[in-house]
């Protein structure tokens, strides 16, 4: 089996963790505190720290296996394993592994005390280090440290990456613990807030992303000619696909929550727009994935 192809899923199961855990714990920290008593919530925070540690340990092998022109059933070999852990990529790598396992340690008390951590300052806090970690870890592996300006484009892979979890974890948590509870005063008071949430989620990632694409691949000549920037392009075809749904669920929220909420109307049409959000935003996380493979053809 190629061990690129198969690190490329680890590392959209790395994104896809990430992104369901930190949006997730940002959604019940800041939105819906009282939203970690839904088992909905908690599996899609659970399932997201899970993923994450997965994808990580397993990115290790599977990097090496690739980098070895091995096959991917290698990546358990420990001499393997060790020439990996020499090198950057390696120690990064273990320094994530090692922020998951402490991140497990935070998930553990949120599950334990509830609402009463969610609303908990020093949970917060050492829930948002954690989360900086993480983040700031997973793009000293990307294309932005090899840029001409590397700060900038750090900062923006930073912002990048927060706006992925914001929007993608939040998008998760309200299908699986907002919708699913069926309770009219929670969708009246949650789903405005995530709706504000995520126009700004989305233009952050945006910004971030344009200027991402600016530093990486510089000139359209090396946006369509190269692999690099063909893959660039189909994940923006497949995001404008999940901000035509956004915009669906945006005008829903705006024109027809009040009555659904009053009335005891079907919410329906906006549980099926969202769960699209849900499932094309995988698409978006594998094409990202690739992209950590591709040579931006510099």
């Amino acid at each position: 089996m190629d061990a690129q192809a198969v690190y490329v899923v680890a590392r959209c199961v790395d994104y896809f963790g990430m992104s369901l855990f930190f949006g997730g714990l940002f959604f019940v920290a800041v939105l819906w505190p009282g939203g970690v008593r839904a088992p909905g919530t908690r599996k899609v925070i659970a399932v997201g720290w899970v993923l994450g540690l997965l994808g990580t340990v397993a990115g290790i092998g599977l990097q090496g296996a690739w980098a070895a022109q091995r096959p991917a059933g290698d990546f358990l070999d420990l001499d393997l394993i060790r020439e990996v852990l020499d090198g950057q990529f390696g120690r990064i790598w273990v320094s994530k592994a090692l922020l998951w396992v402490l991140a497990g340690v935070v998930l553990a008390d949120l599950l334990r005390r509830g609402e009463n951590a969610a609303r908990s300052w020093s949970w917060r806090i050492g829930a948002g280090a954690i989360m900086l970690g993480v983040l700031r870890v997973t793009g000293m592996t990307g294309h932005a440290v090899e840029s001409t300006r590397p700060l900038l484009s750090q900062v923006a892979d930073f912002a990048h990456l927060a706006g992925i979890c914001a929007w993608i974890g939040g998008l998760a948590v309200l299908l699986f613990g907002v919708l699913s509870s069926r309770d009219p005063d929670v969708l009246a008071l949650v789903v405005p807030r995530f709706s504000k949430l995520a126009m700004g989620s989305v233009l952050l990632l945006i910004l971030a992303g344009l200027v991402l694409a600016w530093q990486t691949v510089g000139t359209l000549e090396r946006l369509f000619g190269t692999e690099y920037g063909r893959i660039l392009l189909i994940k923006l075809a497949v995001l404008a696909v999940v901000l035509l749904f956004a915009q669906v669920s945006k005008f829903w929220v705006s024109k027809r929550l009040d009555a659904a909420v009053s009335s005891g109307a079907t919410v329906r049409p906006f549980v099926y727009s969202v769960a699209a959000e849900n499932a094309l935003v995988i698409l978006v996380l594998l094409a990202a994935s690739f992209l950590v493979t591709a040579s931006p053809g510099r």
